[in-house]
């Protein structure tokens, strides 16, 4: 098989592209690096069957080139992060939107299968949890650029089952909840590398809000396993998948396990959303997927804990910032 990863310079599609080559395909990677790093695919330029391009989905004599040459289309190129979605919103839904168009045009021209990375934040304020595929999305207003990100990501699911019902190019549509695991930077303010980072180098641990709004992490690994089984199952053409773990904790608890995991002196602090991004900033309160469609159908289930998530972040975060264990 001939994967095509847009993004696939980023922190899953870089984990994504090792794992399909070490099952014997052909990966390529288009990633214009602006949310991605040459760091997390350099061990891979040497490897036979890998190829890069170091550009953006919008070149699209390029991307029509690559896309001709893939028998599947994992399109990770997006805006993320909640830190850079308030931050920059037009390049957000630019990006988010624009880029998905362009790929499923391409793909359409010889209906290549696409898989196109989704979002948990497309529940919006939803407080059905644990939050299942089929249910309703409840988005906050306009005036919050917090929301853009979700509203772009559902633009883009709409997109591509319209993709699929109307021209026939097959889709999955793959909603992916908090991964985490080694080489994710906490650059654009996820929260368990930013975490880990402040209590190794002994800064204040801080937590935005009260610190009971709760999340459930994913390992990368765990991830990547599912998207491939959804790429290689023909059932799954057409449909919505929660990928992710369904393991809980608020916030503050995960501060406390980072802290006592790290041996860290660092102070856990709580700061107002208003200071941490923009004044009436809202979130979610709880975050958690139903992971019964996918498990029923590919037999997917998470086995990394979080326990064991923690450590290895831990362990990766130790040797990038030459910090001894204590």
């Amino acid at each position: 098989m001939n994967a095509l990863l847009t993004g696939g310079a980023g922190f899953v599609g870089s984990h994504l592209a090792e794992a399909l080559l070490a099952a014997g395909h052909h990966v390529q990677v288009i990633d214009d690096l602006s949310t991605g790093s040459m760091d997390n695919i350099a061990h891979l330029k040497h490897r036979p069957g890998f190829t890069y391009a170091i550009d953006t989905v919008m070149n699209e004599p390029l991307l029509a080139e690559l896309i001709d040459r893939a028998d599947v289309v994992f399109h990770l190129a997006a805006a993320v992060g909640v830190k850079l979605i308030v931050e920059a919103p037009v390049r957000t839904i630019e990006t988010n939107v624009h880029g998905t168009e362009v790929v499923l045009k391409h793909a359409a021209k010889k209906r290549k299968l696409v898989v196109i990375f989704s979002t948990s934040e497309v529940y919006g304020k939803s407080v059905a949890v644990p939050f299942r595929e089929d249910a309703d999305l409840v988005m906050g207003p306009t005036a919050k650029h917090r929301w853009a990100y979700a509203c772009s990501k559902a633009i883009d699911e709409f997109l591509a089952l319209a993709y699929f019902k109307e021209r026939r190019v097959p889709v999955v549509i793959a909603r992916l909840f908090n991964t985490v695991g080694p080489r994710q930077t906490g650059r654009y303010g996820m929260v368990i590398p930013n975490f880990v980072r402040q209590a190794l180098t002994g800064e204040p641990i801080t937590v935005f809000g009260d610190g009971r709004q709760s999340r459930s992490f994913g390992y990368v690994g765990d991830v990547v396993d599912g998207l491939i089984r959804l790429s290689q199952e023909p059932k799954a053409i057409g449909e919505v998948f929660n990928i992710g773990n369904s393991e809980e904790i608020s916030m503050w608890d995960l501060a406390v396990r980072v802290k006592a995991l790290t041996s860290s002196a660092s102070e856990i602090v709580l700061v107002p959303y208003d200071e941490a991004y923009e004044a009436g900033f809202e979130d979610m309160p709880r975050r958690v997927p139903d992971l019964g469609k996918i498990h029923a159908l590919v037999g997917f289930r998470p086995k990394v804990t979080l326990d064991e998530i923690l450590r290895r972040v831990v362990e990766h975060a130790r040797a990038s910032l030459s910090v001894p264990n204590l």
